[in-house]
């Protein structure tokens, strides 16, 4: 979506920073803001930050790293300032506060629009790649998490999560900047799946599961991979354990040569419909090659769907 509203090097703040998509909220904030009013008026109610790969470790690639917060943080303004326009355009300004007190009861509320602050998973792993620290990933994901809170996010998540030992330190470093800004926030988690069956550095969902099921996670779940379509099976397994809201947003199939993705909005709704009426299913939408058109398709066949029930801790449904 980005690329199709087809940025210049003045919007990235110059030619060095051609392709760092995060520099876009400091010097060209109107392509974020288009993409997300895109999304808005195609029905989503949640909107991720432009902040996939603000990392201090990321951005030090292209010499930015000082920046993260700051970019962090514009991130979530702009994606504020889009719901904003959106609810004053469409006259929603009667409707209850947006703020989430608890991770599952306002976020089932109709309506209502929140900003999702996202961090990915950067491009080094304490376990697989082996060319960072516990304690620098920790660092990295306080200031990442810092500048979202500060930018008015509503929840947090960490997603394409691909190394445990990662997830362990950037829930860490999440968990400093909410205490340290005293701003609480409910943070997801979402994992991505290989065709192996497994995340990167080696584990299944359920053995993953088993590894975080005792955090506070406001929900846990899927995301990215190569379409909805292989995602059953990890679905169905996490379905039967997860204490968690499970949430799901797959890429639109692989891309070919000329970088078009395979499952169209049609296809692609309808086998996240499948999944949503098996009762698997409490957040979902769209990750690479997901336009508004899928959104606005998974929308409509989404209709009238029930979301899964959760467990409570006596192991009872509620």
């Amino acid at each position: 979506m980005l690329e199709s509203l087809k940025p210049t090097a003045e919007d990235f703040g110059g030619e060095e920073f051609f392709g760092c998509n995060e520099m876009l909220n400091a010097h060209g904030a109107q392509i974020p803001l288009a993409v997300h009013r895109a999304y808005l008026d195609a029905g989503a109610d949640i909107l991720e930050t432009n902040s996939f790969n603000g990392s201090p470790i990321v951005l030090a690639e292209y010499g930015v790293a000082h920046r993260a917060r700051e970019l962090a943080r514009r991130s979530a303004e702009i994606a504020r300032q889009a719901i904003d326009q959106w609810k004053m355009e469409n006259g929603r300004w009667n409707e209850a506060s947006d703020s989430l007190s608890t991770p599952n009861s306002k976020l089932q509320t109709p309506n209502l629009k929140w900003v999702m602050g996202s961090m990915g998973p950067g491009t080094r792993t304490i376990a697989v790649t082996q060319n960072v620290t516990f304690d620098e990933i920790e660092e990295a994901y306080f200031q990442y998490a810092a500048g979202l809170l500060e930018g008015g996010a509503d929840l947090l998540v960490l997603e394409t999560q691909q190394d445990t030992l990662n997830v362990k330190a950037s829930l860490q470093g999440v968990w400093r900047a909410q205490k340290d800004l005293n701003r609480p926030a409910p943070v997801g988690l979402s994992v991505t799946i290989e065709p192996t069956g497994t995340m990167l550095a080696g584990q299944s969902i359920e053995a993953f599961y088993h590894t975080v099921s005792g955090f506070d996670l406001a929900f846990l779940g899927i995301n990215c991979a190569v379409g909805p379509a292989a995602m059953a099976d990890h679905l169905r397994t996490l379905a039967k354990i997860c204490r968690f809201p499970i949430s799901l947003w797959p890429n639109a199939g692989l891309p070919d040569h000329e970088g078009r993705y395979s499952d169209d909005p049609e296809h692609f709704a309808a086998v996240i419909g499948r999944f949503a009426r098996e009762g698997w299913l409490n957040i979902v939408g769209g990750c690479c090659g997901t336009t508004p058109d899928h959104i606005r398709a998974l929308k409509r066949e989404l209709e009238g769907v029930q979301p899964r029930e959760l467990w409570g801790a006596t192991g009872v449904k509620r």
